[in-house]
């Protein structure tokens, strides 16, 4: 580990995953002028779900709030694979974040907070954006939550 932002995921612990391979026809970022945009980032831990179901059903907001956590993990990890080093990130404009939710619930800002928080501990101001948290009632292999991110670079 080299950078800043390395040495921060370190001193919290925390590793970047590798790159979650896609699950159909996308690439899991891609770069336009100054912005990273990634896919839809599911919960992936070692290749695998670890729970699957519906927020405010088979899953708690605790648990999705950790899930999506992971989701924005794996959502650095793949601006990472695009840019070579996190230090380049020079903030993240916007996450969307998308949680798979019971009929009646409406706890979802909650649940992505795990996003934010994480985001914001590991890239500090520079992790601070704007935000969408929406219920859907389904996403891909009934994963609980999934998260996306749009990441403004530095110059290079």
């Amino acid at each position: 580990m080299s950078g800043v932002v390395d040495a921060r995921l370190a001193e919290l612990g925390l590793t970047l995953p590798e790159v979650v391979p896609p699950l159909a026809t996308y690439q899991p970022a891609v770069q336009s002028g100054v912005y990273v945009y990634t896919s839809g980032q599911l919960p992936m831990v070692e290749g695998k779900l670890p729970v699957t179901g519906k927020v405010g059903a088979e899953v708690t907001p605790e648990e999705a709030k950790e899930l999506a956590r992971t989701c924005a993990l794996n959502a650095l990890a793949a601006v990472k694979s695009l840019i070579g080093d996190l230090d380049r990130v020079a903030r993240v404009v916007k996450v969307v974040g998308f949680v798979a939710s019971a009929p009646d619930f409406t706890g979802q800002p909650g649940v992505i907070n795990g996003s934010s928080e994480l985001l914001g501990e590991v890239l500090g101001d520079k992790g601070v954006h704007a935000r969408s948290a929406v219920g859907v009632a389904v996403l891909p292999l009934d994963a609980p939550v999934e998260v996306e991110i749009q990441a403004e670079l530095t110059e290079a």
